[in-house]
């Protein structure tokens, strides 16, 4: 199993975005997008730098922790720690898997395809940051 934490505020992957030059459309990465892989990258590889094998099944688990909004109050807040308010806002938590899942292409895994399992749970925290859980499927037949 390698587990790794990204520090700071979950973010979705991005949408494309388009720019003409002329009769050409261009398409890039938003800067955050971009500057977020590369964060997931970087502290994948300082945490556990483990290259896992091209036809091995992953399971991945996501936790995702969320600051708490300054204009909580108290009660809310102490909700909110024990997990009995969760957040509901964005980033979609399919966004938040794409995000991880692409940066770890090439670093972690030979390709996202690998990962035929994947739970994605959003919480809130006094420290925002992801967990980020990877490791072989067990073989399960159901034909």
């Amino acid at each position: 199993m390698v587990l790794f934490t990204i520090p700071g505020e979950p973010k979705g992957k991005g949408r494309p975005k388009f720019s003409r030059q002329g009769n050409f459309v261009r398409t890039y990465t938003p800067e955050v997008t971009a500057s977020y892989e590369n964060l997931v990258r970087l502290e994948y590889q300082r945490q556990c730098g483990i290259f896992i094998g091209k036809d091995i099944p992953l399971t991945m688990d996501i936790r995702a922790y969320f600051s708490i909004p300054k204009s909580a109050s108290k009660v809310k807040r102490a909700a909110m720690l024990s997990g009995d308010i969760r957040p509901t806002k964005k980033p979609d938590m399919d966004n938040i898997v794409k995000i991880i899942a692409d940066s770890l292409n090439s670093f972690a895994y030979h390709d996202d395809s690998q990962i035929v399992s994947c739970t994605v749970e959003k919480y809130y925290s006094d420290r925002p940051r992801v967990d980020v859980y990877i490791y072989p499927k067990k073989g399960e037949n159901h034909e």
